[in-house]
């Protein structure tokens, strides 16, 4: 497994590739990066970088059924749907529409 600085840093920079108005999800970047058990670990390092304001668009990633896990970690509330909403992703009850079309796989656009 990469050392924690290196793989943050792989992280944060297949995350800036996610193209507005698609997501993709905590274990396809996981996958990507060649660490495929390690989904939960995206996670952690996408809440450092929102509780450290780097600029990422950690909103355009969730969870493998296209739900917004992560957006406990967007103050205030529902401004993880906000953000994909302003870029024309649409979401009900907390999970992405359409999911299936706008998710961004790294392993086939990278």
């Amino acid at each position: 497994m990469p050392a924690p600085q290196n793989f943050a840093y792989k992280v944060a920079e297949v995350v800036a590739l996610i193209p507005p108005g698609r997501v993709s999800t905590y274990g396809a970047i996981a996958n990507y990066l060649g660490t495929g058990m390690s989904a939960r670990m995206v996670g952690h390092v996408l809440g450092k970088s929102i509780e450290g304001h780097t600029v990422l668009p950690a909103h355009r990633v969730v969870n493998a059924q296209g739900l917004l896990t992560g957006a406990h970690a967007f103050p205030p509330a529902h401004s993880m749907e906000d953000r994909l909403a302003q870029e024309g992703v649409a979401v009900i009850d907390n999970r992405v529409v359409d999911f299936g079309r706008l998710f961004w796989d790294p392993a086939r656009h990278l």
